[in-house]
């Protein structure tokens, strides 16, 4: 597998990104703004994530998703080493993450991979989201920040 930068004149693979994020127009405004890097086999698009700069010294993981024929076998752990690993060879010292409550998924990738909760901000998704989030069975209601110092 290969892990890359999406090179200028490509088109971001809005399939798997929209796994990540329902929502079409915050992905296209972070994509603009951002680093997306792309996890191929075989010549195909099997993950994808964006790094975002957002304060000084401090980059945030807005998009990581697999290809879900290729979930469950450690690609999001790799995709998440990666990212660190390109924010330290950029410079930053803290790493952030939002996802929502539901996913439970990616809150315990992300502590797996040594972030921390920092902050939970109540009712994000029903502020921010015109349709109803539902993941494991249960609304998407909150957005939990984790984080980690580099």
């Amino acid at each position: 597998m290969l892990i890359r930068k999406l090179k200028k004149d490509e088109r971001p693979p809005m399939t798997l990104l929209l796994l990540a994020d329902p929502s079409r127009s915050l992905i296209e405004d972070y994509i603009k703004s951002g680093e997306c890097f792309l996890a191929e086999a075989a010549g195909q698009v099997i993950g994808v994530y964006v790094l975002l700069s957002t304060k000084p010294k401090t980059v945030e993981l807005v998009n990581l998703a697999v290809d879900e024929h290729f979930q469950g076998k450690g690609l999001g752990k790799h995709l998440v080493n990666d990212a660190i690993r390109v924010a330290k060879a950029m410079g930053y010292r803290r790493f952030e993450v939002a996802t929502g409550n539901s996913s439970l998924g990616p809150l315990a990738l992300y502590q797996k991979c040594g972030f921390r909760i920092i902050e939970v901000e109540h009712d994000y998704f029903v502020k921010h989201y015109s349709e109803v989030i539902i993941e494991n069975g249960m609304r998407c209601m909150d957005r939990v920040w984790l984080s980690l110092e580099l």
